[in-house]
């Protein structure tokens, strides 16, 4: 990648918010420097640290040498040199890497070593498989870690319409375990509650017992089933900004110069990135299917075996699930906030050549299989 590109692309990534895939604490600082909250309550203690970015970065083959045994997707930290402008460049590394410890010590001294606050929370953001700004509250929550709410930017109106969503999804289990009635909404309201606090344990007890579950089985089980969830609802709200991008990045032209680069690349990548987005769409779908069937097998069929079975294999299914699910939802961010619904899509070819770069870059575990 040539000079030039680096610094647009990090400058393009400075300028976006925070996604399913980037987590911009830089950008934080800077839209809520006024809010007390965040020195208050800040997501790392490590100033340096919490104004970096944190990426979910599927791992390119030149990049290989920095592990003994690659993974394929890692989580890569980026810092600016000059602390607030990724124009002059930045410092970065990944999780896991070789010499990853020295690296931490350098850049962060104490604050980053093993078993402090901070690594321990770097240690759960490296272990996710989406930086969905509403699955990362929820699981540092989890983990009794709380951070300001400006650094996850959820609206109250999101977070009511998520809670009427599940109320909705487990009505069904609320019929099943209290026999319908008039109390049946209460009923729901406190499941939800329940479901959705940092402690989803607590109030499904009898279902543990039916499943016949461990504690750490159920424990692991019931938040992959929140995220689960919480995935279904947002591949439904997903469904028109996805047709609309789609269409967007058809047509959208470059301006000015093209290189020889860009006009072969571009007409290439855009039917790669549409047939990508189909093709995660739809294996997100399946996916989902796998729960929509075990549900209905306990609510509907009375088979608790199915459910039984979904909860001890949804936290492999929630890292696909949210690998996937999170590629199209950085990819829907990024083009609606590069391109705010309704205004002149203008771009230089160069610019759009990075963008569809960065969305191959993204969907690279579909690209790779087709």
């Amino acid at each position: 990648m040539s000079s030039d590109r680096s610094v647009r692309s990090l400058t393009a990534l400075q300028s976006s918010a925070s996604t399913a895939r980037v987590l911009n604490l830089m950008q934080t600082h800077k839209k809520f420097k006024e809010e007390p909250e965040l020195s208050a309550s800040p997501f790392f203690k490590n100033k340096v640290m919490d104004r970096c970015l944190i990426i979910k970065h599927r791992l390119r083959k030149d990049e290989y040498f920095n592990f003994k045994v690659p993974p394929q997707n890692t989580t890569k930290i980026l810092i600016p040199i000059d602390g607030g402008d990724l124009r002059y460049g930045a410092q970065s590394f990944f999780v896991g890497q070789n010499d990853y410890e020295k690296l931490l010590m350098d850049c962060f001294g104490d604050d980053l070593k093993p078993g402090s606050r901070d690594r321990m929370v770097l240690d759960l953001v490296a272990s996710l498989p989406s930086l969905d700004p509403f699955l990362l509250k929820e699981f540092l929550a989890k983990n009794d870690i709380t951070p300001a709410n400006a650094y996850f930017a959820i609206s109250d109106g999101d977070v009511q319409r998520m809670i009427e969503f599940v109320r909705q999804e487990i009505m069904a289990l609320v019929t099943l375990s209290s026999g319908g009635g008039s109390g049946s909404v209460a009923y729901a309201s406190r499941l939800v509650e329940k479901l959705l606090s940092n402690t989803p344990d607590a109030g499904f007890e009898p279902l543990r017992d039916t499943l016949k579950l461990t504690d750490q089985e159920y424990s692991d089980g019931m938040f992959c089933w929140r995220g689960f969830l919480y995935y279904k609802w947002v591949l439904k709200d997903l469904g028109k900004p996805l047709g609309e991008i789609m269409v967007e990045i058809q047509d959208t032209q470059g301006r000015g110069a093209r290189s020889s680069d860009a006009a072969t690349y571009i007409p290439k990548a855009r039917g790669n990135i549409q047939r990508a987005l189909m093709s995660t769409s739809s294996n997100v779908q399946g996916l989902l299917d796998v729960y929509n069937r075990a549900y209905n097998d306990l609510t509907v069929n009375g088979k608790p075996t199915t459910f039984r079975t979904f909860l001890l294999e949804a936290p492999s299914m929630f890292y696909q699930l949210g690998e996937q699910l999170g590629a199209m939802q950085h990819i829907i961010s990024f083009w609606r906030y590069r391109f705010p619904a309704g205004a002149k899509r203008l771009i230089t070819y160069d610019d759009l050549m990075d963008v569809f770069l960065e969305f191959e870059d993204s969907l690279g575990f579909v690209l790779e299989a087709a």
